[in-house]
């Protein structure tokens, strides 16, 4: 991954620079394409349009120097001016059939211009003029107003062809020779009348002109093979990240995995410092103060031996399964499982005040005594004989608390006289009973109902510790679902009154007035 990683960055150096190059060619290389084919464009249509002035007027010098010049040297008398000039020897042409032949002359040629004199009303013995729609089209048009340009522009995708008509307005001089010459179609000609119309066609072929545009054609083969090279490394780039993403998603995948079983192996409070980067995984300490809590299941050795090690294993991981989720749920770190034992405190990571850190841990206890008789109830349903009964000790008092071992592998947890005091005060305690230390009892007293034992001393504490035996609830913990349980020889009682329904409450006073009727009986002497 470490490899994929360098190679994208290199492209990314390398793409950099090569595409800050390309904008700016581009931003640059347009304009001047286009100038310079401008240029080109320009000057094809000057040569093209200097050469077609040119054969025109070769047509036009060509056709006075054989059709005027020439019939004016040749004559032996007196020159005149008609239409049908070739006719009357010496006669040259009048400007209308001067303009209808040199029409001829240069639209004969394949060229890009071509000109035509033509009229719906020609002189008797000349040729009809043959006039397509646009023409016709064009004469009505001018006639109505003889100011009106009258233009077309057609043509296909490769080609434009553009015609013109402008009238042939009739003057003075052509009024008098049209009415009164013989061969005229029309004799009422007035000045301004329009007789027909000259038209200039031009052909423009683009198909001729694209080749004009060499820059412009290659700035876009130019600009066509930067993008698909750009795409083509954007394809390559978006594999590798593809790649990366993958190899990353894999590596998230065995991360979580790997950290979901790490944290079974982690109190959630730990966890979570650690992963979130909170705490640092280095040997450290801090002394805090701390509500302490040990746990014991009594005769435990006594219970092994009656059971199957499989069973034993299914009994006591679903019994720190119950105690570790309550642990959780008043907000303590589970430090570790010896045996049978729990290990818990409240103040670390997390922590709400001393005295708030002490009162959920005696909450905690409660519910786990509680939730314990439950599973007792459960367990001989499956067969076991013997219960758990738990011990329980609470202290509050200094600890170490923090990571302790070596540089290979650590232990977050808590060493002190006040955590070994907790353990002592959990042997000391009833079997289902809680017994806590003077400081714990100070911060709880207001919870519960407890009398004072003989003080003990502890190695390590240099006062004697006077410890606190839980003999009943009061405020809140009173108010919670009572439980009563009772297991020996003869007798198994189990009573969750907050569980229990209206039927099953008058069945059970029932059956315990029964019962007490009969220890009542049991209890009196014999009659003799």
């Amino acid at each position: 991954m470490a490899g994929l990683g360098e190679q994208i960055a290199r492209q990314q150096r390398t793409m950099g620079p090569l595409l800050m190059a390309a904008v700016v060619i581009g931003l640059i290389g347009l304009p001047v394409a286009a100038w310079l084919d401008l240029r080109e464009l320009s000057e094809r249509m000057l040569r093209t349009q200097a050469s077609e002035i040119s054969r025109i007027i070769d047509e036009m010098r060509g056709f006075y120097g054989s059709e005027v010049v020439g019939r004016v040297l040749q004559a032996d008398d007196a020159v005149t001016a008609t239409h049908n000039y070739r006719d009357v020897p010496g006669a040259i042409p009048i400007p209308a059939t001067l303009s209808i032949e040199l029409g001829k002359r240069i639209s004969a040629h394949d060229g890009s211009v071509k000109y035509r004199f033509v009229s719906d009303l020609p002189f008797k013995g000349r040729d009809p003029h043959q006039l397509d729609t646009f023409e016709r089209n064009a004469i009505f048009a001018l006639r109505a107003n003889p100011r009106e340009p009258i233009i077309e522009v057609s043509g296909s995708l490769f080609d434009r062809h553009v015609r013109a008509a402008a009238p042939v307005v009739m003057g003075q001089v052509c009024v008098t020779c049209h009415n009164s010459h013989p061969d005229s179609p029309k004799t009422d000609w007035k000045v301004g009348d329009v007789r027909g119309i000259q038209e200039i066609s031009v052909n423009q072929p683009i198909a001729a002109n694209v080749l004009a545009f060499k820059y412009l054609l290659l700035y876009f083969g130019f600009a066509a093979a930067a993008g698909l090279t750009f795409i083509l490394l954007q394809r390559r780039q978006s594999a590798l990240v593809q790649g990366i993403n993958k190899e990353l998603s894999e590596a998230n995948d065995f991360l979580a995995a790997i950290s979901l079983k790490i944290a079974k192996y982690l109190s959630p409070q730990i966890y979570k410092s650690i992963f979130s980067g909170q705490k640092d995984v280095t040997i450290a300490t801090e002394r805090k103060k701390l509500t302490i809590f040990f746990s014991d299941v009594k005769d435990f050795t006594a219970i092994v031996e009656r059971l199957q090690p499989e069973d034993l294993t299914v009994l006591l991981n679903e019994y720190f399964t119950e105690m570790s989720t309550i642990a959780l749920k008043h907000g303590a770190t589970v430090d570790k499982f010896i045996g049978d034992a729990l290990l818990v405190f409240f103040g670390d990571p997390e922590t709400q005040g001393i005295e708030e850190d002490a009162r959920a841990c005696l909450r905690m206890a409660v519910d786990m005594q509680r939730r314990l008789e439950q599973l007792n109830r459960v367990w001989r349903d499956r067969g076991v004989e013997r219960p758990f009964r738990a011990r329980m000790g609470i202290n509050t008092g200094y600890c170490n608390v923090g990571n302790f071992g070596s540089d290979d592998r650590m232990d977050y947890t808590i060493i002190g006289a006040e955590a070994n005091l907790a353990a002592r005060l959990q042997s000391i305690a009833e079997p289902g009973g809680i017994c806590l230390s003077y400081e714990t009892y100070a911060l709880v007293r207001d919870l519960v109902r407890a009398r004072p034992l003989a003080p003990i001393a502890m190695k390590g504490i240099s006062r004697e510790v006077v410890p606190y035996e839980v003999e009943g609830l009061l405020g809140e913990l009173a108010q919670r679902p009572q439980v009563i349980s009772e297991h020996a020889t003869g007798l198994d009682l189990f009573l969750d009154v907050e569980a229990i329904d209206e039927n099953g409450v008058e069945r059970a006073k029932k059956r315990l007035s029964e019962a007490l009727l009969a220890l009542t009986i049991r209890s009196k002497p014999a009659a003799f």
